[in-house]
């Protein structure tokens, strides 16, 4: 190579698709076809894409609306927060992390609880928002299901419970693990008195929330293409060494091998809900 010959160094960008803006997909974009919409026109569908059929995730408030009758949800526990027992820090300190979470979604926490009618039937209801880390199940999140069984039980009320979960969070350490018994045991509880727990799981449940009360409701129901696997399908393939079914670890193949009652479309989610509270309601 002579000393006049040039070397081409420069770097090849690649376009970002005009749709996409700063390079990402619009979270309004559907994955399953590509179809586009606006937040009203998804909204209005329940998140759910006209064409395809694809289940966006739904935050914990909307999806409150989108199952509970008007005006007739009551929240509570709405004081209750995390502490930081571990003084644990990452990139940043837990309680950063926690602040964060409060001011970007509302919540105090992962999980939503309170009172409230479907379709004139009176219940409690447990609802996640993935939102808030993750989904992930600390003390607060295990002391709010913990008191919604109890709630439940004491009015007579069925207890319906909606997951959306990465698992347990790991900042809280053997404290977050300990949510697992702890709820197993509120809702082994909520069964002596006679109550009745009506899971739904939505994408993803994985993790210790899987592991404990979302798997032992007295009817389990999911949302088409939801996952739920107690490791993800990355993980298990990179562990296995083997190749996995499409369908690994998705609501589909739990329903063949027998781990959920059945799936239902999110538009028949609350008629659902409410024909089985009607099956399980008490004689008085």
């Amino acid at each position: 190579m002579s000393a006049t010959d040039k070397i081409d160094v420069s770097i090849e960008h690649k376009k970002a698709d005009p749709d996409e803006g700063d390079g990402k997909k619009h979270p309004n974009t559907c994955p399953g076809c590509g179809s586009h919409y606006r937040d009203d026109e998804l909204r209005a569908h329940l998140r759910v894409c006209p064409q395809c059929g694809h289940h966006f995730p739904v935050r914990g408030r909307e999806r409150i609306e989108q199952l509970a009758d008007g005006g007739t949800f009551v929240e509570d526990e709405t004081s209750l927060r995390s502490g930081d027992p571990l003084d644990f820090f990452d990139l940043k300190p837990y309680t950063e992390r926690l602040a964060e979470a409060e001011v970007s979604t509302g919540l105090g926490d992962a999980m939503i609880t309170g009172t409230g009618l479907i379709e004139g039937h009176a219940c409690r209801l447990a609802v996640m928002d993935f939102s808030f880390m993750g989904g992930s199940m600390g003390s607060v999140v295990g002391e709010k299901f913990a008191r919604a069984c109890e709630h439940a039980g004491a009015d007579g009320l069925p207890l319906v419970s909606v997951s959306s979960s990465g698992g347990a969070r790991m900042q809280e350490g053997i404290l977050a693990l300990m949510q697992l018994p702890k709820t197993i045991c509120a809702l082994e509880e909520l069964h002596d008195s006679g109550g009745v727990m009506l899971s739904v799981l939505t994408h993803p449940t994985t993790g210790g929330l899987l592991a404990s009360f979302a798997s032992l409701g007295d009817v389990i129901v999911a949302e088409p293409g939801a996952l739920m696997s107690f490791a993800g399908p990355r993980v298990v393939a990179q562990t296995t060494r083997e190749k996995l079914p499409e369908d690994f670890g998705l609501s589909e193949s739990n329903l063949r091998f027998g781990h959920i009652d059945a799936i239902v479309h999110r538009s028949e989610l609350r008629p659902t809900l409410a024909q089985l509270m009607r099956l399980f309601e008490r004689t008085s």
